[in-house]
């Protein structure tokens, strides 16, 4: 697509794999490591909002990309409304929080411009190149 070769040049792919690191080392701490529904939910989205970037650019299409990506930058809202569960049940604190959280942020961020990019683009993407 573009500029990309590949989809772990994608920087919001990037930041989201840095993201899902964090959340991944944060659930295998204190309460939050037990509960295990909580934790895998919070893990499962992660894994989605990287996944639909790789999977969404390999399709090869702009418009598939497009959708992908939105389901991507959904996953990044479930994230934060996981953190705030997070919170409330105090299984990590404010700054803990608010790190993670902004994080989530930026990557919806980049996938929205990413998104709207696309949008006006006429790249129809590599599937379609002759």
């Amino acid at each position: 697509m573009g500029t990309f070769k590949s989809f772990d040049e994608i920087e919001a792919w990037q930041k989201s794999r840095g993201l899902t690191r964090q959340i991944y080392e944060q659930s295998n701490k204190g309460l939050l490591s037990r509960d295990f529904s909580l934790r895998d939910q919070m893990r499962r989205a992660c894994i989605s909002m990287m996944s639909n970037i790789a999977e969404g650019f390999e399709r090869g299409g702009t418009g598939e990309f497009l959708q992908f990506l939105a389901m991507a930058k959904g996953s990044t809202g479930e994230i934060r409304a996981q953190l705030y569960i997070a919170l409330d049940q105090e299984y990590f604190d404010k700054g803990t929080f608010d790190q993670l959280s902004g994080q989530a942020k930026e990557i919806s961020r980049m996938i929205g411009s990413l998104m709207n990019y696309l949008k006006k683009t006429k790249i129809k993407g590599t599937k379609f190149k002759t």
